[in-house]
């Protein structure tokens, strides 16, 4: 088992563990013992990984070794011991989607995407935490806890990709893969302090989601999967790692990403939507948030903070929190389904609250109507995108918050600057990206005067994912990017 003589080596990014194994710096045996002494030192304040598969994982860790031994082609993940977000399929290894209905549930294969890092030589070990059936913006369930954040551990790494973004931060993972269908990786990216990307819609493969008793067999509306990393080079090789047709499309697809728009941060057209009445952000995040464009803009990129795309972030609540709420509405039981029939009706019920239960029990029709006010916004985007090259938005109203287990999605409320807020005003910035397909990609851009990290959203066009890569990478040039947590600083 690894001591603490090299206490900090898991903090490092993915990129560089996996140039140090090829490089025969370190094995994969010797980083596998190394997070797993991490996760004695840390997981039981943290509460990320839940779920182990030790054994394979050893021997998966030792046959790596003989093929870096062999010479060769390797893998760009080679050797790299990995935790997964319990909501996706891994073979051999319980996968629970954090509900007591799948307490025992062994998957008999991978989903594709677990496949596809396997394939480029990743070491499964574990599973990371996360809400029941990805619902809820923190990471807790009555099967494995609570997991708390490493920067403050009263407070929520976020979610539904909670415990990816706890084990990423903390340093008890090389990465991780997680979903997001209303901000699941985008905001444990923010809250967690590290970097996260949303992908276009399709083009990493989601079956295998978990989402409900019945779940991985279909592409639900509007969710992704996608890679939490310590830095957005990490992001860069995994998004070229996962991104692929659905198996069952591959053998008439194919996928070829556009570059990035520019290389240059001065040949950047930037939009710089940076606080909106209809979702105002906390004055200490908002401060973060103008001190990035204006570290951006003093580089050279061309920063313009009255652009808009043509689509109020009000919107969101009338196509997009319904769309978002439809699509997860199989992981209901039958009696919360009467239940939300019972009372979609009734106008005492609060905006957020009505919606809600409107949405669970929404007609195809309607449906296929809102469909048609997205795809038009869809086309308003596009537009956009042709004066501008990315859109800077808050990940969230707020850095993160204390841990609230009462109450629901849509029943909490949250105090932001000393007012009460509804608690899904925290999914609003992030819905607003998530439903219109786009892809963003979060890193962090300082910390609050409390400590506390914050990141910003990096929006691009639809599958020009490079592109919100690409700037996205500079901005963690210009402001530091992921700063290790203290408690995770085991080297003193």
């Amino acid at each position: 088992m690894a001591t603490n003589a090299n206490s900090d080596l898991g903090l490092e990014s993915a990129t560089d563990l996996a140039a140090m194994i090829r490089e025969g710096a370190i094995s994969s045996r010797e980083l596998l013992d190394h997070y797993l002494w991490r996760i004695e030192q840390l997981n039981d304040d943290v509460n990320a990984v839940i779920t182990f598969d030790l054994e394979r994982a050893h021997e998966a860790a030792a046959a790596a070794d003989e093929r870096t031994a062999a010479g060769g082609d390797l893998g760009s993940l080679h050797g790299l011991p990995i935790s997964v977000k319990d909501a996706i399929a891994t073979e051999g290894i319980r996968s629970t989607g954090g509900a007591e209905e799948l307490t025992d549930h062994v998957p008999d294969a991978d989903a594709p995407v677990v496949s596809a890092v396997r394939d480029a030589g990743a070491i499964v070990f574990g599973k990371s935490n996360l809400p029941k059936w990805s619902g809820d913006i923190q990471a807790f369930n009555t099967i494995f806890g609570t997991t708390n954040n490493p920067w403050d551990l009263t407070r929520v790494p976020g979610g539904s990709s909670g415990g990816a973004s706890a084990a990423v931060s903390a340093g008890l993972t090389a990465f991780e893969i997680g979903t997001d269908i209303g901000g699941s990786v985008r905001l444990p990216a923010h809250f967690a302090g590290v970097c996260g990307h949303k992908p276009s819609f399709g083009l990493i493969p989601q079956l295998g989601y978990l989402s409900h008793t019945s779940g991985g067999t279909t592409d639900a509306d509007v969710n992704v999967f996608g890679p939490l990393a310590r830095s957005v080079g990490d992001l860069e090789t995994l998004v070229d790692v996962m991104a692929a047709p659905r198996p069952d499309h591959a053998h008439a697809w194919r996928l070829d990403l556009p570059a990035p728009r520019h290389e240059s941060i001065g040949d950047f057209r930037v939009a710089a939507w940076l606080d909106d009445p209809t979702c105002p952000v906390a004055s200490d995040v908002g401060a973060l948030l103008e001190a990035a464009a204006a570290a951006a803009e003093q580089a050279g990129a061309k920063v313009d903070r009255t652009a808009r795309p043509g689509v109020d972030l009000g919107e969101v609540w009338e196509v997009g929190m319904p769309l978002i709420s439809a699509a997860t509405t199989p992981s209901r039981t039958d009696d919360e389904f009467a239940q939300q029939i019972a009372v979609a009706d009734d106008a005492t019920l609060s905006k957020q609250r009505g919606m809600r239960a409107q949405a669970t029990v929404l007609r195809h029709r309607d449906w296929l109507l809102l469909a048609e006010r997205r795809e038009a916004h869809r086309r308003r985007w596009a537009s956009f995108f042709g004066d501008y090259d990315v859109l800077l938005c808050p990940a969230a109203a707020s850095a993160a918050f204390p841990h609230v287990h009462e109450g629901g999605l849509y029943t909490r409320n949250i105090e932001i600057d000393g007012s009460e807020r509804p608690y899904a005003d925290l999914i609003a910035w992030t819905s607003f990206i998530g439903y219109v397909h786009l892809p963003s990609t979060v890193v962090p851009i300082g910390l609050t005067p409390s400590g506390l990290p914050v990141g910003i959203q990096v929006v691009a066009p639809f599958m020009e994912d490079r592109t919100a890569l690409r700037f996205a990478g500079h901005l963690e040039s210009l402001l530091g990017g992921y700063q290790v947590p203290p408690m995770a600083q085991l080297g003193g």
